[in-house]
């Protein structure tokens, strides 16, 4: 799977999510283009980090966290990367830990592999 690939798969899988990433990615980026996918992959880990803030059911999360986990370990090279830097190291950002917590129970080992990797702790 090629990066492109992913961002589309995800646009079509979580259209509800995929609509507040979108506002939030025009807030920050004038626009929303498949051209800059790998930054949308930065601004999903902030709106996510925004539902956590506001205690979104953690299992409407799960859906996405594993297709990234199952789609890190099958893509290519720069889908690992975006997943890993784009999307990993940005998530919990400014999340406190006792928020944090309930999500970090649904995240999938690869991903708090990944995680831990980068911030040498976990976020909870």
């Amino acid at each position: 799977m090629t990066l492109l690939e992913l961002y589309n798969t995800c646009r079509k899988r979580f259209p509800e999510l995929v609509h507040k990433v979108d506002e939030e990615h025009k807030r920050l980026w004038g626009s929303v283009d498949d051209e800059f996918a790998y930054s949308w992959f930065e601004t999903l880990a902030h709106t996510l980090n925004h539902e956590m803030n506001h205690g979104v059911d953690p299992v409407e999360l799960a859906g996405l966290f594993e297709y990234l986990e199952e789609t890190y370990l099958t893509g290519d090279d720069e889908v690992r990367n975006c997943i890993d830097v784009g999307f990993t190291e940005s998530l919990f950002w400014q999340v406190p830990p006792a928020k944090a917590a309930r999500y970090w129970l649904l995240l999938p080992n690869t991903l708090k592999d990944l995680y831990i990797d980068f911030h040498d702790t976990k976020p909870a």
